[in-house]
């Protein structure tokens, strides 16, 4: 059995999500593993090449794990013929150049979502990927947690009959800054920066939307910016100019309606940070990131509206747990494996940027409709 390593040049690991998710629970834990097997057999290594600004925190997080390459210089790191791969996991506001220079170099290019601010540039992105050749991919993690996987299972299974229904809640308390630190940086709250749930959090709802339920055909949304004023890293007071909060009505193809709330200003009263009801004709679950819960039409209780008496039924206590029945791996270093080989030998990737291109139309759309007042059909790209 042969092993190669191919370079990985990857921007922006300094950050939460780079840093634990994509370089130490993907493609450090994947050269620990033996690297990613092809279908012929051949192992294939990676060999991380960091990317950032900061060439002291540079240094001090290839040292931490072991990296022996890493630099300031994006294009000296992309002219490596053996550097096969561009990862992006910066702040969106600086994506598309990058991503644009990849592209020009020859890389095939794997990004975080979403992959632009606005749809016409992730447009841009798709069409330059396609002129070019290179393979392309977007982070989609989420279709790849055990909650979802096990809410995919049931769909195939048969289990809702005709799905009618899907309310998602998601978020959690992200603190001021001022008497406890922010737990989120204080770019997400500026507009000018890419910041916003809308833009964070509406490509995701998409790819999950999509690819479980159906294509969005239309969206009603409400953004809002329900703090204000708050404190950045350095303890300097500034304006939030970019929606903490919204709230989202989605109509799918074949008539399922999906109502997703998102907010960074919501104390947590759910068993995770977010969970999904789906309800049809046959039964119902609420899938997490982790756990996924069921009830069939034959176990479903029969409620009966009296406000006068105290409620005796406990109603969580009728559901059933779905079981593992596999063992899940980390959902971000499987799409990981997947893209790498896409890549190498034209295994099925379709999360691509034309995918991606799609999470930022919902992103803006949802955004006019909450500046318009309306609801906003999604034509097609």
């Amino acid at each position: 059995m042969s092993v190669r390593t191919i370079g990985v040049v990857m921007n922006g690991v300094t950050g939460r999500m780079g840093h634990r998710q994509h370089l130490v629970r993907s493609v450090l834990a994947i050269n620990e593993q033996g690297g990613v097997t092809l279908s012929d057999g051949e192992r294939v290594l990676l060999r991380p090449v960091l990317v950032g600004r900061d060439p002291a925190r540079l240094a001090r997080l290839a040292a931490r794990h072991g990296v022996a390459e890493h630099t300031t210089e994006l294009d000296a790191a992309l002219t490596g013929d053996d550097n096969l791969i561009y990862f992006d996991a910066q702040v969106t506001s600086a994506r598309v150049k990058s991503v644009l220079r990849a592209i020009d170099a020859g890389k095939h290019v794997y990004t975080e979502k979403p992959t632009a601010e606005s749809v016409d540039e992730a447009v841009a992105l798709a069409e330059a990927a396609a002129a070019r050749g290179v393979k392309n991919g977007v982070v989609q993690d989420k279709l790849f947690l055990p909650g979802l996987l096990k809410l995919r299972r049931l769909i195939d299974g048969g289990f809702f009959g005709r799905i009618l229904s899907v309310r998602g809640e998601f978020g959690y308390w992200v603190f001021e800054g001022d008497w406890q630190e922010a737990q989120r940086p204080s770019w997400n709250y500026r507009a000018a920066d890419g910041g916003g749930i809308v833009l964070d959090m509406f490509p995701h709802w998409h790819y999950v939307m999509e690819n479980l339920f159906g294509r969005v055909e239309a969206v009603y949304a409400k953004a809002a910016t329900h703090i204000p004023a708050r404190v950045d890293e350095h303890g300097a007071a500034y304006e939030a100019t970019a929606d903490d909060a919204a709230y989202g009505i989605f109509e799918l193809e074949g008539g399922v309606i999906a109502q997703i709330n998102s907010s960074w200003t919501v104390r947590v009263n759910r068993d995770e940070l977010v969970e999904f009801q789906v309800d049809g004709t046959h039964g119902s679950a609420v899938a997490g990131l982790r756990d996924c819960r069921i009830q069939h039409r034959a176990g479903t209780p029969k409620p009966v509206w009296n406000p006068d008496l105290p409620v005796a039924t406990r109603f969580r206590e009728q559901w059933q747990e779905v079981p593992d029945n596999t063992e899940f791996d980390n959902g971000f270093k499987i799409q990981w494996e997947l893209f790498v080989r896409h890549v190498l030998e034209d295994a099925p990737f379709p999360y691509d940027f034309a995918a991606g291109a799609r999470g930022v139309q919902l992103a803006e759309l949802g955004l006019r409709s909450s500046a318009e007042g309306r609801r906003i059909e999604v034509p097609a790209l």
